[in-house]
């Protein structure tokens, strides 16, 4: 630039010709035609130069590395990936750092070539919302499960509810929409992007085209709201970009490190408190904090319907031997009597609830695994009458015992009446004692089994009126008082009628 400034000046104070400039700064003189004509110089061309040693492979890398966009992150090639190959397969005769080099130019070509533009996108309050699966670790009862979280990210204010689930079925797709709604106190007013769930969509079609799920389809009508899902695969994983990066966001802040909890319902408490504290962060740029957002929306949503949606999935199922029904390759128990009979079991995304016409004659916990099983002591006592010697080994005993159901009391109570009893006959008072339960609460009995190894006396009848005689002395005052006060209101009973009834007869 300065050469050609001397040059140009030179030219017009001194009146030089070219061959003199040439001379006198000792350049062509095509370089003095050229500062004559423009004072800035022109852009050096850059010389294309050819690459002997990998000129033929340079396609064949590029197709390596297009073809990877598709693999998983983990199995990709890197650079001396790609040396071995050119080496092995194609008899490169190459350095490695120069592959190198030019794999470095390749991933900025093929990067740039396959990404995707963006365009912003403004939400209205109370529009629209996203929904997503998200998987996470946890320590549940000492053991690490591997649990899945279902998120509703309201677009506009960015709350969103965090629901923690053992899978992804539809039971817990549709139970978590429910929630959600209820926890946000109402619904989008537009639509709610989806990516291709199972739970929502049987089959993806042309374009947006969706055979979409009936029970899905139910849901939707339900609350009244419209769905949007995104394109299979990478190319729609921006389109719902907002619950992926909460997904991401909550994993990282409320979930590090890994959460310990005793049940799924704690976990859930916990995300509660989570959520709420959440209500006071920023997003971003933004001035204004997630719930004083959430706070100008929440009036703007559609009102919730008068009933909550049911997400529980209704079938039929065969009480087997054992009196156990089989639901989601878990088994759940039933009261004996109804062995061999059909049963209508209501699965829920937390619950199994079971129905002998349209009385529930059982309710489970859900389980987290498969091939185990759920039974309660209760539903065998009829059979256990009978046969008093199953229960030391009765799976349900076990179960009783580890879920803190058969405390330490029963256990001493039984021991003491087969002491003085027998086995047989000890364990049928047990078994009696047991039944109480089915009409008089735990902590009475519980109470009158201890009054009864105090007394040395093992009866099921015994305990069943020491449990109402401690039922009665706990019972408040106000109430004896007033029974009292209604029995004194009562007319004294009076014989007047059947005295006119003597002297009709004897008339």
């Amino acid at each position: 630039m300065e050469q050609f400034e001397l040059i140009r000046r030179a030219a017009r104070e001194e009146g030089l010709s070219v061959r003199e400039l040439a001379r006198r700064f000792e350049v062509h003189r095509r370089t003095v035609r050229l500062a004559l004509l423009d004072a800035t110089p022109p852009v050096r061309k850059t010389p294309v130069r050819t690459a002997p040693a990998l000129g033929a492979h340079v396609e064949t890398v590029r197709r390596w590395l297009v073809d990877d966009l598709a693999a998983p992150r983990k199995q990709r090639h890197t650079a001396r990936r790609v040396w071995q190959r050119l080496v092995d397969e194609e008899d490169a005769i190459v350095a490695e750092s120069t592959v190198r080099h030019l794999v470095a130019q390749l991933r900025r070509e093929v990067g740039s070539g396959t990404s995707l533009v963006m365009v912003p996108q403004t939400h209205g309050p109370a529009e629209e919302a996203e929904v997503d699966f998200g998987s996470f670790v946890t320590e549940l009862a000492g053991e690490p499960v591997e649990l899945s979280m279902f998120v509703l990210r309201l677009s506009h204010s960015g709350r969103a509810v965090h629901i923690a689930y053992g899978n992804e079925s539809q039971e817990s797709f549709l139970d978590g929409h429910v929630k959600a709604f209820a926890a946000l106190g109402g619904v989008p007013t537009g639509m709610i992007r989806y990516d291709n769930l199972r739970a929502a969509v049987v089959r993806v079609l042309l374009g947006r085209e969706r055979w979409q799920n009936p029970r899905f389809v139910a849901l939707r009508s339900h609350y009244g709201y419209d769905s949007w899902f995104c394109q299979p695969g990478s190319e729609g994983a921006h389109e719902k970009g907002g619950v992926e990066g909460e997904i991401g966001r909550f994993r990282r802040r409320h979930l590090v490190p890994v959460p310990k909890v005793n049940s799924l319902a704690e976990l859930n408490q916990l995300f509660a408190g989570c959520d709420a504290a959440d209500n006071g962060r920023h997003i971003g740029a933004r001035l204004e904090t997630v719930g004083a957002s959430a706070a100008r929306e929440q009036p703007l949503l559609r009102p919730l319907p008068r009933a909550p949606f049911d997400p529980s999935m209704a079938s039929s199922a065969r009480v087997d031997n054992k009196a156990r029904v089989c639901v989601r390759q878990s088994y759940y128990s039933v009261p004996a009597k109804l062995a061999g009979r059909r049963v209508l079991v209501k699965v829920g995304a937390d619950t199994i609830r079971i129905f002998d016409g349209s009385s529930v004659v059982a309710t489970h916990l859900r389980s987290l695994h498969r091939n185990t099983e759920h039974l309660v002591l209760d539903h065998y006592l009829d059979v256990l009458v009978r046969k008093p010697g199953a229960l030391a080994g009765a799976t349900a005993l076990v179960a009783a015992r580890a879920s803190g159901a058969f405390t330490l009391t029963y256990q001493r109570f039984w021991d003491a009446a087969r002491r003085a009893l027998g086995d047989a006959a000890g364990t049928r008072v047990l078994i009696g004692v047991l039944l109480l339960h089915r009409s008089l609460p735990a902590h009475a009995i519980d109470s009158a089994m201890a009054a009864a190894l105090c007394l040395g006396r093992f009866d099921a009848d015994l305990v069943a009126v020491e449990a109402r005689r401690s039922i009665d002395a706990t019972r408040p005052v106000a109430d004896l008082t007033a029974l009292h006060d209604v029995a004194d209101t009562r007319p004294l009973p009076s014989l007047r009628d059947y005295d006119q009834l003597l002297t009709g007869a004897s008339a």
